[in-house]
């Protein structure tokens, strides 16, 4: 059975992807990846770092969730089959059909293509064109350990015993992710934070997937936003004009304390208020994930336009945001429409409704 809320909650946190996106790639404040600080607004950094510590942890945990759900209805080797036909058969394959572009555009705006032979460049642009697939490769790994869990565990008693878990002691599981903020950062490429999103992920499968903790975050959504809006205030003006991507700037336990609280209210709220009905809401739920795959090469090439224009910084921003959206759509559209390149992108066997 289907949660509207969670869906609504994904697909909902998809879309800030990629408001978030727009706004990094002109980002000012030194965050690895961006296309240059030239038309950057200190207002936009201000934003970006008030959603960045949270909402990737946000998506862990319902990834948790959904995969507690999954695993009740189906076998391990099941569930473990179809996590790796959608997560890693995009994140392995795809760069080599289409994620190589970002590898090549980001070559390209670092500098250095012309150091690089010709008889490799495509096997560098596919290294290089990663992107945002991080993120299959982390889900990936922790639906691994979930399935583990699951046939370890079949009678469900450590799943049972983390829902006699009080409603307001919740809160308190903020000191594991900021202990999981502590551990399994990879140095160089930064986004893989395996500790982290494993804690998000795994108290999203232990603990939030029981339906008194749900009723629980939905009871205090009110004390966990004030406390996000005061942690979040607090963070980007103690970090204002820092790379707020920072690895220690991420493991400060203020980070992570709204990290924490930033979630607890989201699904909070998602629970009260989300009902996922409009034929939008319906459409996204499907296609949300083929959007997260396929926006990035779209958002840093129109950025990367934008961004060599003679328009002003603010106009930049304007017409990336209101670019990136139909883009992204059409992207998306058209290769789930195109037989074998929908499976090497996207992991869809067959045509189906968005």
């Amino acid at each position: 059975m289907r949660r509207p809320w969670l869906d609504g909650l994904r697909w909902q946190t998809v879309l800030l992807v990629l408001v978030y996106h727009v706004g990094y790639l002109f980002n000012g404040v030194g965050v690895p990846g961006g296309i240059g600080p030239d038309k950057a607004l200190p207002a936009a950094d201000v934003l970006l770092s008030l959603v960045y510590p949270w909402f990737m942890v946000l998506l862990f945990a319902v990834a948790g969730i959904c995969a507690r759900y999954a695993l009740e209805r189906e076998k391990p080797s099941r569930f473990l089959r179809e996590r790796a036909r959608k997560l890693l058969v995009p994140s392995l394959l795809g760069p080599f059909v289409y994620h190589w572009v970002t590898g090549w555009m980001n070559v390209s705006i670092g500098g250095g293509l012309e150091y690089i032979p010709p008889l490799i460049r495509y096997p560098v642009f596919v290294l290089a064109g990663q992107g945002p697939l991080w993120f299959c490769h982390v889900l990936f790994l922790w639906s691994l350990a979930a399935a583990l869990l699951k046939r370890l565990d079949r009678v469900d008693r450590l799943h049972a015993l983390c829902g006699r878990l009080p409603g307001p002691a919740l809160f308190l599981l903020g000191f594991v992710l900021w202990g999981g903020a502590q551990i399994g950062n990879v140095p160089v490429i930064t986004v893989y934070r395996f500790g982290i999103y494993g804690a998000a992920f795994l108290m999203g499968y232990l603990f939030l997937s029981h339906d008194g903790a749900q009723e629980a975050v939905k009871r205090y959504r009110w004390p966990a936003l004030i406390a996000a809006l005061l942690l979040g205030v607090t963070f980007a003006a103690r970090f204002y004009g820092q790379n707020f991507a920072d690895d220690a700037i991420l493991r400060s336990a203020h980070a992570n304390w709204f990290a924490w609280t930033a979630a607890l209210a989201a699904l909070g709220w998602g629970k009260h208020s989300l009902k996922n009905s409009s034929p939008f809401a319906r459409y996204m739920t499907g296609a949300s994930f083929g959007w997260y795959v396929v926006h990035y090469p779209a958002a840093l090439a129109l950025c990367w336009g934008l961004y060599a224009s003679p328009l002003p910084g603010w106009a930049c921003y304007l017409l990336g945001l209101l670019g990136v959206f139909p883009l992204t759509a059409a992207l998306y559209e058209l290769i789930r429409r195109i037989p074998v390149l929908r499976f090497l992108v996207l992991g869809i066997k067959k045509p189906q409704k968005a």
